[in-house]
């Protein structure tokens, strides 16, 4: 059963028009302990992890009674976008689809085809550019026309929006996370509390071909998953500055490394980070997870689980910002993209919202975009077999 919203017509019809639908793309997570493993499998699948080294890895999963956040996370972001689009008079069905478990997407982009929506808007739960967050889910999308294509169905058009990093309606709630964890933190060390502004560690090999390749470097700041992360963290930090009148030492930080420990990848960890800012005299720290939409398990674990044990281990005082989720000016910012896009598939002029140096991202990811190691199709790209 698809998870949408009924609409009296499939035409495109209104300021969304061309596009007849919204899709929720996202992860997927289990909802009980005999899901953990089964969800693993779908994540590694093909990379010959065996079954055991899963249940230990499922441990993470247990320890919250084999549930992840994830799938509850989206179904409230499904109601706030819905409530948006109502709101303003956008009649726009909207569906959610994941890549690692139910509602799959392919089930779902059967539904849609089924239901005959021909030109689809696809908003990825992963704000910046990466093979993972990024042309990985361009792939699956491919994988799901694949599939139709050969059910002998019609084939819808689908098109990523652009990355949302620096939108406003993305980039005003963490800010005011930030303010909000630093008002719960003891008097006596707010003033002096540094930011850690948090994201998932991929290798560095990844991080410095993310982006158009025009923009893939070999050192500095890296490719586009990072110079992206940095430019938001630098807006907030400066907001943070003029609302507090405290400027404060802050630094881009990681966690949720997964990979072979002979294959570089981004650092430093988090935890390593709380030990140097103990050992150089910090007051406390605010952990900022920037590269997050929702309070997912890698929050919930990394940070407020493993990361609050090692300060409290330390004696450093510590408090985690709110992730952006469901929040109502995140919700106007997706319709905001879906407008803008539109706009621009009709021709129309089009003003794009974006906060700090690089300006809004492009809407269609060009040939070499955050390649793969095995070059795989990949929709909504200039590069797309499904154009």
């Amino acid at each position: 059963m698809s998870d949408q919203l009924p609409s009296p017509a499939n035409g495109a019809a209104g300021p969304a028009r061309p596009y007849d639908a919204l899709l929720l793309l996202s992860f997927g997570g289990p909802e009980g302990p005999d899901d953990v493993v089964p969800f693993l499998e779908n994540v590694t699948r093909g990379r010959g992890i065996p079954r055991e080294r899963l249940k230990e890895v499922g441990q993470h999963y247990f320890g919250f009674g084999g549930v992840s956040p994830i799938n509850a996370q989206n179904r409230e972001l499904l109601d706030a976008l819905r409530k948006d689009f109502a709101d303003h008079g956008m009649d726009l069905p909207v569906y959610w689809g994941n890549r690692n478990w139910a509602p799959y997407l392919t089930d779902v982009m059967r539904d849609m085809a089924a239901d005959g929506r021909r030109r689809i808007a696809v908003l990825a739960t992963s704000a910046y550019a990466s093979y993972s967050g990024c042309r990985q889910y361009r792939e699956n999308l491919a994988d799901a026309l694949a599939v139709l294509e050969q059910e002998g169905f019609d084939l819808p058009r689908v098109d990523k929006l652009r990355h949302y990093f620096n939108h406003p309606g993305f980039v005003q709630p963490m800010i005011d996370g930030v303010l909000a964890a630093l008002d719960s933190l003891p008097e006596g060390v707010r003033d002096g509390a540094r930011l850690a502004f948090t994201t998932h560690s991929i290798p560095t090999a990844a991080a410095d071909a993310s982006g158009p390749a025009e923009d893939h470097t070999s050192g500095g700041e890296g490719g586009a998953y990072v110079r992206q992360h940095l430019d938001v963290a630098r807006v907030i930090a400066d907001a943070v500055r003029v609302e507090t009148g405290v400027e404060r030492p802050w630094q881009l930080v990681y966690q949720s490394r997964s990979g072979a420990p002979h294959i570089p990848w981004l650092e430093p960890d988090i935890c390593d980070h709380l030990e140097a800012e103990q050992a150089d005299g910090a007051p406390a720290v605010v952990m900022v997870p920037i590269g997050f939409v929702s309070d997912h398990m890698e929050v919930l674990y990394d940070l407020d689980t493993e990361a609050m044990a090692k300060a409290a281990e330390l004696g450093l005082p510590v408090a985690r910002s709110a992730t952006v989720g469901a929040d109502p000016r995140f919700a106007a910012a997706v319709r905001d993209l879906v407008l803008e896009r539109a706009a621009s598939e009709r021709g129309e002029p089009v003003e794009r919202c974006a906060l700090g140096l690089l300006g809004p991202a492009q809407d269609l990811c060009a040939v070499g975009c955050c390649p793969a190691r095995e070059p795989r199709p990949a929709a909504a790209g200039v590069d797309s077999p499904y154009a």
